[in-house]
């Protein structure tokens, strides 16, 4: 243990000799972080019922229930927007990762498949509502916060 002490701290100063403030502070920041996991140790979870819990909200989401969406007042009214499939997507959900590493080692950021550069955060939510008419889904967009219920 005490050699591998010896060996981190060595690679960790050979590092530093051509670092930036940032990873100066990255550095110091994960030796102090590593510091606090050997102290105190990792939580003892053994039953993962939020794991669970994920696991059957993502498959209830997979299942394009009907849901009807509500855009909340701000006073916490609910006004029925649509009767709906799923539970709609926040706007800034991307389809592909929006960044790349280069060659180089470089973050980027990268294009979704449309060339468009989705924002990092946004307020609106795609809705799939139903055509009255068709009963086909179509696709809505919806600023104000909404709530999706089955």
């Amino acid at each position: 243990m005490r050699k591998l002490a010896l060996f981190a701290t060595a690679a960790l100063a050979l590092a530093a000799c051509d670092e930036n403030s940032d990873q100066k502070q990255s550095r110091a920041q994960e030796a102090t972080k590593q510091q606090g996991v050997n102290s105190v140790g990792m939580p003892a979870i053994t039953n993962f019922a939020e794991m669970r819990m994920m696991k059957q909200i993502l498959e209830k989401r997979d299942q394009n229930r009907a849901t009807y969406t509500y855009i909340v007042d701000q006073n916490g009214g609910y006004h029925l927007v649509c009767q709906s499939v799923g539970y709609g997507l926040p706007y800034a959900t991307q389809y592909t990762n929006p960044q790349r590493i280069t060659t180089g080692g470089h973050v980027i950021s990268q294009a979704d498949p449309n060339g468009l550069f989705s924002p990092g955060a946004a307020e609106g939510t795609w809705v799939m509502c139903l055509n009255e008419q068709t009963q086909q889904p179509d696709v809505v967009y919806v600023e104000p916060r909404v709530v999706v219920l089955p």
